[in-house]
C-alpha cells in the first residue's frame, strides 16, 4: 500500500477518528484506526465497539491498495510535529513508512483482519437535517446527559422523528434540556415516530465532525444502531438500552411569573455568584423582587457574595435556590445577546427558561435548608 496525503487533511482524520478510540481497553486492537484504501478510496477507521467511524480522508493520491492497522496516538503526533504540506504513508510486511521533507518514521503495523466491522452508510430510508441546525442541536442538549448513570437511557440523547420535524431531549434528572426542529424524511412511506436514544459519546462525534453549515446530515435508524452520514464521515453507534423518561411530563404547563433577560448579562451574574460556592455549599439563592434579580452565595470557608442584576420582575417576593453550574451551562450554549424568559411557579418547583427558537430548558431547584 502507497498513498500520498496532503497533511492538515490526514491530521483532521486523525483527530475526528481517535474521538473513539479507546485510552483504556482490554482489547489492544481498538487502540488502532485501520486505514483502508480501495476503489480509489482512503478510509481511516476507529470504534470502541459501541461506537464507530469511517472517515474518508481528501486529497489523497493512491499508488497501490491495501489495508493496515496504525497507532492512533502514536501517528497523530507524528503529523502534528511535521511541517510539509505533503505526507507519504507506504506499508510494506509489517512496517508502515511515514515519510515528510527531511523526516522519516517507521513503525509497526499490524494486520487488520481482526479489527472490528465498522457499519458503511447503505441505507436507502433515512432522515436529512441541515448540519448547522443538528450541531445546534446537539449543543444545546448533550451537556445535559449523565453518563455516570445506569438509571433509565440517561447517557444519551433522545431523538424523536416525525415527519417533517425532530426534537432532540437529554437530562440527568436535576436538569431537562429539549430542541425541536425541522428535518425531512427520503424513502419512508410511513409517518411512524422513531424514539431511538443516541449515546453522548456519539453525538458529540457526530457535532464534531459537522464542518459546514449548508451540508445536510443524513440520519438512518434500525432496530439496534443508528448511522449517521456527515461530510467525509459515517458514524454508527449502538442505541442505549432502557427507557427514556417521558419528559413532557417533566415540563411545567403554566408558571406564575416570568422575568425577560439577556444572556451576556445574566451569565456574567451567575459566573460571579458562582465563585463563592464549594461542594458542601453548592446552591445560589435567585432572590426576585420587583425591578431586581439578587443572586447570593455563602461557603463557611470561603465566604460571602451578593450580586444584583435590573429585571423586569413585578411579582411577589420569591427566592428560589439553583446549582449555579447547571443555569451557567445552560447559558454558554447561547449568544450573548440572545433572549431568553424565566419562567417560575414558586420556590419548591422546576423553573422553565426559554428562548424563542423551540429551545427549553427546565431546572430542579436545591432544598434551601441545605
Amino acid at each position: 500500500m502507497k498513498l500520498h496525503c496532503h497533511r492538515p487533511s490526514l491530521v483532521t482524520a486523525f483527530q475526528v477518528v481517535s474521538g473513539v478510540v479507546p485510552a483504556r481497553t482490554p482489547k489492544e486492537i481498538l487502540k488502532n484506526v485501520k486505514l483502508e484504501v480501495r476503489g480509489g478510496q482512503a478510509v481511516l477507521i476507529g470504534t470502541d465497539q459501541e461506537v464507530g467511524i469511517r472517515y474518508t480522508i481528501p486529497g489523497v493520491e493512491i499508488e497501490s491498495d491495501g489495508e493496515v492497522l496504525l497507532p492512533a496516538n502514536r501517528v497523530k503526533s507524528i503529523l502534528h510535529e511535521l511541517t510539509d504540506d505533503g505526507v507519504n504513508l507506504e506499508v510494506k510486511d509489517d512496517a508502515a513508512w511515514i515519510r515528510a521533507g527531511q523526516s522519516e518514521f517507521r513503525l509497526s503495523a499490524c494486520d487488520a483482519v481482526e479489527f472490528p466491522p465498522v457499519t458503511e452508510f447503505d441505507s436507502e430510508r433515512f432522515h436529512v437535517v441541515s448540519g448547522k441546525i443538528l450541531r445546534e442541536a446537539i449543543r444545546r442538549t448533550v451537556f445535559a446527559t449523565d453518563v455516570e448513570s445506569t438509571r433509565y437511557a440517561l447517557g444519551g440523547v433522545l431523538v424523536e422523528f416525525e415527519p417533517e420535524a425532530m426534537t432532540l431531549a437529554a437530562t440527568d434528572s436535576r436538569r431537562l434540556a429539549v430542541v425541536k426542529c425541522v428535518c425531512r424524511s427520503e424513502g419512508m412511506s410511513d409517518a411512524a415516530t422513531l424514539k431511538p436514544v443516541v449515546p453522548s459519546k456519539a453525538m458529540t462525534l457526530i457535532q464534531s465532525s459537522i464542518v459546514a453549515d449548508d451540508e445536510d446530515v443524513q440520519i438512518s435508524v434500525h432496530e439496534n444502531d443508528v448511522v449517521v452520514r456527515c461530510g467525509n464521515a459515517v458514524i454508527s453507534a449502538r442505541l442505549v438500552e432502557g427507557r427514556f423518561p417521558n419528559y413532557g411530563e417533566v415540563i411545567p404547563k403554566e408558571s406564575a411569573a416570568r422575568v425577560e433577560l439577556v444572556v451576556g448579562p445574566f451569565l456574567a451574574v451567575v459566573r460571579q455568584a458562582q465563585i463563592v460556592t464549594d461542594e458542601e455549599s453548592r446552591g445560589v439563592d435567585f432572590a426576585f423582587s420587583k425591578g431586581s434579580l439578587t443572586l447570593k452565595s455563602s461557603a463557611a470557608k470561603i465566604g460571602e457574595s451578593k450580586v444584583e442584576l435590573p429585571v423586569s420582575y413585578e411579582g411577589d417576593d420569591l427566592t428560589i435556590t439553583f446549582d449555579p453550574r447547571f443555569v451557567a451551562e445552560f447559558l454558554r450554549v447561547l449568544e450573548a445577546s440572545d433572549q431568553l424568559s424565566f419562567e417560575l411557579i414558586d420556590a419548591e418547583r422546576a423553573a422553565v427558561l426559554r428562548t424563542d427558537d423551540a429551545y427549553t430548558y427546565v431546572i430542579m431547584p436545591l432544598s434551601r435548608d441545605r
